[in-house]
């Protein structure tokens, strides 16, 4: 075999282990390390909807939903679609929504769109339930259907609810977003802030301003090198937490309204 037929066999054999390469990584599962949380069919716009979420259960606070659009025929992904939620709870005497961010693009990454729902109370005092209405843009049909939702109480907590101490009037609510696989070291912080403005309203918040500090209870000590969050858009407060070993750590938030305290509270995180 000459040296030219040696070096075009190794062309070929290079040029089929990448394009293999490439065809593996296109054809991976995109819900790899999802939950999958219930389906359904939004009919008028013959589409399936699965819904996932990156937590083994659904629990109160801020949480994160994935879905999966297909055609309810042919089942190839749909990528190009407009979701919109509507999150209720019937409580029997009395419904109300809760705080929830729609998918900001209408372009699926990987095949997922990505929202939340801010659960403001677990499953014990009623039903939950999310609307889930589709726009198809490949075909430019609409339909919706609705989901119902188990959500538990977490074992540590995950959102701070309080009536602001400057008006007595306003409502807020606050969720963990980040850290969800907290690490030792610098890790990021972000929480999430809503206003009530009725019972089916809650707009996100960028008046109020956070500090805090963190604490080891059982040790005794905090941590240097933390960043107070700052509000970055739609209601997200992001900064950074130091921890400086595992175990439990309390978050002594103090957020304010312009110059008065509006409520000082505490979450734990515990790795």
């Amino acid at each position: 075999m000459t040296f030219k037929n040696i070096f075009s066999l190794t062309l070929l054999s290079l040029i089929i282990f990448f394009s293999s390469c490439k065809k593996e990584e296109t054809n991976a599962n995109p819900v790899t390390g999802l939950t999958k949380t219930g389906s359904g069919f939004a009919v008028g716009a013959a589409t399936k909807v699965d819904i996932y979420t990156n937590t083994a259960a659904i629990q109160s606070g801020f949480q994160k939903f994935f879905f999966v659009l297909t055609d309810s025929i042919t089942g190839n992904y749909i990528d190009d679609a407009q979701i919109k939620l509507t999150p209720m709870m019937d409580m029997g005497t009395m419904k109300h929504s809760s705080p929830y961010e729609n998918p900001a693009s209408q372009k699926a990454s990987n095949h997922l769109f990505e929202g939340s729902v801010f659960f403001i109370m677990s499953s014990m005092g009623g039903t939950w339930t999310i609307d889930v209405n589709v726009l198809n843009k490949l075909n430019n049909k609409e339909g919706k259907f609705t989901i119902p939702v188990t959500v538990q109480e977490p074992a540590q907590k995950r959102m701070l609810s309080f009536t602001s101490a400057v008006d007595n009037t306003s409502r807020y609510f606050v969720g963990l977003v980040q850290p969800s696989k907290p690490k030792v070291g610098i890790n990021d912080l972000e929480l999430v802030i809503y206003k009530r403005q009725n019972m089916m309203s809650f707009p996100a918040d960028s008046a109020l301003s956070l500090t805090f500090e963190p604490e080891m209870p059982t040790m005794n000590h905090g941590s240097p090198n933390n960043v107070n969050p700052v509000h970055k858009g739609n209601g997200h407060y992001k900064g950074k937490v130091n921890f400086t070993m595992t175990g439990l750590w309390r978050l002594h938030f103090t957020l304010k309204a312009g110059d008065a305290i509006a409520k000082a509270d505490s979450l734990d995180i515990e790795f």
